[in-house]
């Protein structure tokens, strides 16, 4: 290591994707998205975390401490391998049972998933709370937190990418299609039709499920956060969404490793 920096390697398992970050001076200084993969081994996931921190001149040595969130468990030893292995630290897992700072839960803590957890923590810190976080992964979830910061339980839907993907795999004539804005509501052709289809009804989704949680008590004026990679989408069509942010879980990651880095 060049200089006296602490790097802090954030990591948050999805499902279909893994979101990267490397964390400095309390900052998200670099990011990078790789796929989720169950049949990568530990050296291999070793070798492209190897290049990635090469990308900005770092090492394996220059990586202080590991943080996790993972709803992917089955992948969870080869992470934590591939951590032990390549930089001698074994990986914080968030889990309800670890300090979460000001975040309450008042759900079920053996189902709650982790990245709704982070995104919470998050949430909380930057936008303050009520909010109503909304996450367009494979899954879209909706996660309500009240003013005293609990968590108090969402809704989880269908993902848009998994959606057009049944679609297709389950109607004979329907073609693969570009997730993209429709210049109408009214497709003229098939792919068009699709577009419309998929977007504005994701859109109505969102906009149905937001309202009616706005209609609980102490969440009239929530905010509403959206992040993940469909989310920008979605929020071009509908005024339901206040902000996007779609670091929101490695800022949660990097929250959550404060609150735990002496444990």
């Amino acid at each position: 290591m060049s200089n006296n920096e602490k790097y802090i390697l954030l990591m948050d398992i999805g499902n279909t994707n893994i979101k990267i970050g490397i964390a400095c001076c309390n900052k998200i200084v670099y990011t990078w998205r790789t796929s989720t993969d169950y049949n990568k081994t530990a050296d291999e996931y070793g070798m492209i975390l190897y290049d990635l921190l090469q990308l900005h001149n770092l090492d394996f040595d220059d990586i202080n401490d590991i943080i996790v969130s993972s709803v992917a468990p089955s992948i969870n030893y080869t992470i934590e391998h591939m951590c032990s292995y390549y930089m001698k630290k074994k990986p914080i897992f968030v889990s309800p049972n670890i300090n979460l700072g000001d975040l309450k839960i008042k759900y079920n803590k053996n189902d709650i998933g982790a990245d709704r957890i982070i995104n919470a923590v998050a949430g909380i810190e930057y936008y303050s709370s009520p909010l109503i976080i909304v996450d367009f992964g494979t899954a879209t979830t909706f996660g309500a937190i009240n003013k005293d910061k609990e968590f108090i339980g969402g809704l989880i839907a269908p993902g848009i990418k998994s959606s057009t993907e049944s679609l297709v795999n389950n109607a004979a004539k329907l073609p693969k299609i570009e997730l993209v804005n429709p210049e109408s509501i009214l497709g003229t052709d098939t792919v068009s039709n699709m577009q419309s289809g998929v977007i504005n009804g994701f859109t109505g989704l969102v906009e149905y499920i937001v309202n009616k949680i706005k209609k609980i008590e102490g969440f009239e004026n929530a905010k509403v956060i959206a992040t993940g990679g469909m989310s920008e989408l979605i929020t071009k069509n509908s005024n339901i969404i206040d902000i996007v942010d779609r670091a929101l879980s490695l800022k949660g990651l990097n929250l959550v490793y404060n609150f735990n880095k002496n444990v």
